[in-house]
């Protein structure tokens, strides 16, 4: 057989193609002129003969040990160095063929390549990750990860018996990019990525950024997924959600925690797959009258307890649930049945897990070196470096990936303020001041901005919502005006202000009159949506009706009276699941919500409540039309603190005699014969009562409207003569209007 080291290549090689060593496999396995012929070099250590073969199967050469186990090489004359050939392998009798994937091409182009370098790569996803392809006829699965600093990357999987000698690949060092192309491999393949750090130390394997699917936790592999195979038949929504999703249209928005939505307590308390959450959850939001849902993170996440706020696959939908197209079916049935789709995302931070993106390549990759700038204190995770150019590549594309892969309406971009300070959340002496001494995080601003404009930019049907604490100017408002380019942003601060009210028993409310109405001093600044979302019932805040004072029976009233000021309130509306129906415990994510609740009349009430609220919204353009323009509202009396009442109007300025016209008191004294002002004669339909029968109430009311009278009241050139309910909110409308009677 002859001396393997000399006809056929160095010790050297083959001992760090053994010792998983090598950083440049290409360049030593596989075929390789050599003298005017062809080596052939491979790693095999599940054989004990090897054979170089035709694709038809005909004999070119016996391959011939080399100095380690495993290691075969071979030597052909008038062979091409390009031509396809076959690996023939043998141990005992066993035989069986594999195709060598050190013969095939680079899947990267040279203009991939160097808009990878750039960070300017926005499909990116496309490329990174693992993509099932074929290379002249041969099917595999190219297999892509950016490790710049790493000095050896390998796929491993039960495919090689998570061997990081097997598949080590190929460099390209001008953006740092390791890539491989292994055949035979198909969709459902689980792997993860074996790196060797610039040390030379072997680090702890890791799942791949750009997984389009993972394993189910507590498992922590990625799984080979094929994309572009789903048969989307949201085609007609598609087409006019530019409408359905713009400033001035009905948003209400039913915010939900797939795990805990609904359970199936019959077969082991088990989760309901995505395809289930289809058959249920859409027709059940549906009938509600809402028109998005929120979905808490998707993005794959180890922990259960982190409700996906600490993802680690952000390309992957959870496999809790069912697979990726399950997840489609899910959006293509809210689709079909003209409900948008919010995806709370989250690219402030993540998890310090060991497969994920912490510490990945043996340096700080994704995230600041420092603590002071890659740490958060309060939740123990890592800050994503948002002034690396890939960082901010990876994360702008994974946003237009869930737009595009997944047809998601709306991104909620989760703790915007944790993004803009630098000192969030930490002491004098905890943080690094910018480059002109202050506490804005510039990097992170600039990744905003961009992260908005490229959004918008290439789905303009698409919108953006930013979670967002503090008093930052123009959230929700163009970069080029210079805001941060948000479609919206919550108001948090309405948010605590008037939950603060509704907590006060109602003899002291007088005294707290302002947090009613302080909200309208601010509400046209920016595009708002008002949130009663997850974080209001949980870490022992208790739920919205367990937050109410009173009896039982005032604890409702009190409840449906708050919806129905929300409701009428400017701004867009957001409900975190179980609040439609009074849940009385607070939030568990582990269990369902409860739902033989609705069995008793007040709980079904308050369920009725919000389905004529939001039938009401949503025919009224008075109440959406002119959300983030004052000349949609109009106070009529918010000076009656001793009574705790207060009115105002709605507008729509491009539909003038459909005014909405709320009055509201939050008192348990009924007050007959209450004078208020309205702008126009006629009849007035008592749209919403929170006080009807219906809805669990006492039934008091006017006898479904009211006619206006010629007697000027409250500014108002009109006005009606009115029993106000106790703790009850009123929707009056004119019988004439659009929308009325």
């Amino acid at each position: 057989m002859g001396n393997p080291q000399k006809k056929f290549g160095d010790d050297a090689g083959f001992s760090r193609i053994f010792h998983a060593t090598h950083n440049d496999p290409f360049g030593f396995l596989g075929p390789h002129p050599d003298a005017g012929e062809t080596v052939i070099r491979a790693f095999l250590p599940e054989a004990e003969r090897a054979e170089i073969v035709a694709p038809d199967g005909r004999l070119l050469a016996p391959m011939q040990a080399g100095p380690y186990p495993g290691c075969f090489a071979a030597r052909l004359s008038g062979f091409d160095v390009a031509a396809p050939y076959r690996l023939r392998l043998r141990h005992g009798e066993h035989a069986w063929e594999i195709d060598d994937p050190y013969r095939f091409p680079s899947c990267l182009g040279e203009l991939d390549r160097h808009l990878m370098a750039e960070g300017h790569h926005r499909r990116i996803f496309d490329k990174l990750g693992a993509h099932p392809a074929a290379f002249g006829g041969i099917s595999g699965v190219d297999f892509a990860v950016w490790a710049p600093n790493a000095r050896r990357v390998s796929v491993v999987g039960d495919f090689n018996g998570w061997d990081g000698r097997r598949h080590p690949m190929r460099l390209h060092p001008g953006c740092g990019v390791w890539e491989v192309f292994i055949p035979g491999l198909g969709e459902g393949a689980v792997y993860k990525y074996e790196l060797l750090g610039p040390k030379g130390e072997l680090l702890p394997l890791k799942a791949d950024p750009y997984a389009f699917s993972c394993e189910t936790p507590p498992r922590t592999a990625s799984r080979v997924a094929r994309r572009g195979t789903y048969a989307w038949n949201d085609g007609d929504w598609m087409t006019g959600r530019q409408a359905a999703n713009a400033w001035n249209a009905p948003m209400s928005i039913y915010e939900v925690h797939l795990g805990s939505w609904r359970r199936k307590p019959e077969d082991g308390n088990r989760y309901l797959s995505y395809r289930e959450l289809a058959e249920q959850l859409v027709p059940y939001v549906k009938y509600l009258g809402f028109t998005h849902i929120e979905l808490l993170p998707v993005s794959e996440y180890p922990f259960d307890g982190s409700w996906g706020y600490q993802p680690i696959g952000l390309f992957a939908p959870t496999s809790r649930f069912g697979s990726p197209d399950d997840f489609r079916f899910l959006v293509d049935a809210c689709h079909r049945e003209d409900i948008g789709v919010i995806l709370d995302w989250v690219p402030g931070h993540f998890p310090e897990d060991a497969h994920g993106l912490g510490w990945f390549d043996g340096t700080h990759l994704y995230e600041h070196a420092d603590p002071r700038q890659g740490r958060h204190m309060d939740w123990g995770t890592l800050i994503y470096n948002f002034g690396r150019a890939e960082v901010r590549n990876f994360l702008i594309a994974n946003a237009l990936f869930w737009l595009e892969d997944y047809h998601i309406d709306g991104l909620r971009v989760d703790a915007v303020a944790s993004m803009l300070y630098l000192d969030y959340s930490r002491k004098d002496g905890e943080w690094i001041p910018n480059a002109f001494g202050g506490h804005e995080n510039l990097e992170a601003i600039s990744f905003l901005k961009r992260l908005n404009e490229i959004l918008y930019e290439e789905h303009p049907g698409a919108f953006t919502v930013a979670e967002e604490s503090t008093a930052w100017p123009m959230v929700s408002r163009p970069t080029h005006l210079g805001g941060l380019g948000f479609g919206f942003k919550w108001n948090m601060g309405w948010m605590h202000d008037t939950l603060r009210y509704m907590g006060k028993n109602p003899v002291h409310r007088a005294y707290h009159h302002n947090d009613l109405t302080f909200g309208l001093l601010y509400a046209f600044q920016e595009n708002f949506v008002l949130p009663l979302s997850h974080d209001e019932v949980v870490h022992g805040k208790g739920s919205l009706i367990g937050r109410m004072p009173g009896d039982r029976w005032q604890k409702f009233a009190n409840l449906r009276a708050y919806f129905a000021f929300m409701w009428t309130h400017p701004g867009k509306k957001l409900l975190f699941m179980g609040g439609e129906f009074a849940q009385e415990a607070e939030w568990n994510h582990d269990a369902s919500l409860d739902w033989h609740l609705n069995d008793d009349p007040l709980h079904a009430g308050m369920q009725a409540t919000i389905r004529d609220l939001n039938a009401l919204y949503r025919r009224s353009s008075a109440l959406y039309r002119s959300d983030f323009d004052p000349a949609g509202f109009a106070w009529i009396d918010c000076c009656n603190p001793e009574q705790s009442v207060l009115a105002y109007l709605r507008r729509d300025p491009a539909a003038p005699g459909g005014e909405v016209v709320t009055i509201a008191n939050f008192t348990p004294v009924p007050r007959e014969t209450y004078r208020l002002g309205v702008p126009r004669a006629g009849f007035y339909v008592e749209e919403i009562n929170t006080d009807s029968h219906i809805y669990g109430g006492g039934n008091v009311g006017n006898g479904g409207g009211v006619t206006a009278e010629a007697v000027p009241a409250h500014g108002q050139p009109f006005s009606i003569v009115i029993t106000l309910p106790p703790l009850a909110t009123l929707v009056l409308k004119a019988a004439d209007a659009p929308g009325g009677g």
